[in-house]
C-alpha cells in the first residue's frame, strides 16, 4: 500500500509538470510570447533618396497645383508635393514678375498675358497628368526651401519637364541640373517661334503691349470668348461663342481640327473648312446653319464655364495649335 501511494504521488507531480491533465483542453490564453515581426520602415516623402533610383519611383498624381507643381501619392500611401525640376511656369495664384521672362514687358498687359499663360500651363498639366501614373526622378538638391521634392516627371514615355519648355509653357529655371543645355536649346526655339508664353514677349521694334492671345506657328488666334450667354445659358447656347482669326499670311485648312474645353467636350470643324489671311469665324455652341463666318457646335446646352475655362484648338493629328484661358 505504501508503494502504491508513492506511485500515485509521482503520477500527479508528472502530470502537473506537463501543463495539462488527461481529458482537458489547452488554455485559451497562452503565456508564451509570439516573436515580433520587424520590417524596414516605410519610405517617407522626406527621405530624399526614395526616387533616386534607375527609372525613378512610381506615383499617382492626386492634384495639379499649377503648371510646375503637383501632388502625388506613393504606393505606401505617402503624399508628397513635387516641384518640377528645371522649369518655371507663369504664376496663377500670385502676381507674376515679367522681367523673369525674357522679352515680356514689365507692364500691366505683360503681367496679364503671363497670368493667362500660367493658366494655359496649368490646364495642359491637368490634362496630361491628373490621376495618372508617373515616375519621379530626383535631382539637384532634392528638396527646395518649401520642402517640395525637386524631380523630373516622366509619363507615358514623355519627359514632362522638357515638354513644358519645348512647347512654350515654361521658361528654364535659373539653376543647375543635368541636361540643362538641352533645355536651353528648347527654350531658344520656343522663343524664336513665339510658342505659348513667348507670345507675351515684344520685340524692341514693337511699341504696343501684347493682348494675351495664344497661338502656335500657323497664325490661328482665339480673339474673343463669350462664355456667358444672355439669360439662361442652357436655354440660349448660341449666346456662347468663340471667335477665331487667321493672322497668318497663308490659308489655314481647318477641316478635321477640333475645339475643346477643359472637360474635353469636343467640336470638329467641317471637312474642307478654311480661313484665308485676315478672315474670322465665330463658333456658336448651339445649332444653326454653317456659313463661311458662322459655325455651330450643335450642343443642346451650355459648354463653356462662366467662371473660367480653357479653349484649345488641335489639328488633325492632335497637336495644340491655339489655346487661351479665361476666368
Amino acid at each position: 500500500m505504501r508503494r502504491l501511494a508513492w506511485v500515485l504521488v509521482a503520477c500527479v507531480v508528472l502530470a502537473g509538470c506537463a501543463g495539462t491533465t488527461p481529458g482537458t483542453t489547452e488554455p485559451t490564453t497562452s503565456t508564451v510570447e509570439t516573436p515580433s515581426i520587424t520590417t524596414a520602415p516605410a519610405a517617407t516623402a522626406t527621405s530624399g533618396t526614395t526616387v533616386d533610383r534607375p527609372g525613378g519611383r512610381a506615383a499617382t498624381v492626386t492634384r495639379v497645383v499649377d503648371g510646375d507643381t503637383i501632388e502625388v501619392r506613393y504606393a505606401n500611401g505617402t503624399i508628397d508635393t513635387v516641384r518640377l525640376l528645371g522649369v518655371d511656369t507663369p504664376e496663377v495664384h500670385v502676381a507674376n514678375d515679367p522681367p523673369e521672362f525674357e522679352g515680356v514687358p514689365d507692364s500691366e498687359a505683360g503681367s496679364a498675358c503671363l497670368r493667362d499663360a500660367g493658366r494655359n500651363a496649368s490646364a495642359f498639366v491637368e490634362r496630361a497628368l491628373a490621376d495618372e501614373q508617373v515616375r519621379l526622378v530626383a535631382g539637384g538638391d532634392r528638396r527646395d526651401r518649401y520642402g517640395r521634392l525637386l524631380a523630373f516627371v516622366r509619363h507615358d514615355g514623355t519627359a514632362v519637364n522638357y515638354r513644358l519648355v519645348a512647347e512654350g509653357y515654361a521658361r528654364v529655371y535659373d539653376t543647375s541640373f543635368a541636361g540643362r543645355e538641352r533645355f536651353d536649346r528648347a527654350e531658344a526655339r520656343a522663343q524664336r517661334e513665339r510658342l505659348g508664353l513667348w507670345t507675351c514677349a515684344t520685340d524692341s521694334t514693337e511699341s504696343g503691349a501684347t493682348t494675351g492671345e495664344r497661338s502656335e506657328p500657323g497664325g490661328l488666334v482665339i480673339t474673343d470668348i463669350e462664355p456667358d450667354a444672355p439669360g439662361n445659358d442652357n436655354a440660349n447656347p448660341n449666346g456662347e461663342r468663340i471667335v477665331f482669326e487667321n493672322r497668318g499670311e497663308t490659308r489655314i485648312d481647318l477641316g478635321g481640327w477640333t475645339v475643346s474645353d477643359a472637360a474635353d467636350h469636343r467640336y470638329t470643324f467641317p471637312s474642307e473648312f478654311a480661313l484665308g489671311p485676315g478672315e474670322r469665324v465665330t463658333l456658336h455652341t448651339g445649332t444653326g446653319s454653317d456659313t463661311a463666318s458662322e459655325l455651330y457646335w450643335g450642343a443642346s446646352g451650355a459648354v463653356w464655364n462662366n467662371d473660367g475655362d480653357t479653349v484649345t484648338v488641335r489639328n488633325e493629328v492632335g497637336e495644340t495649335v491655339a489655346e487661351r484661358s479665361y476666368g
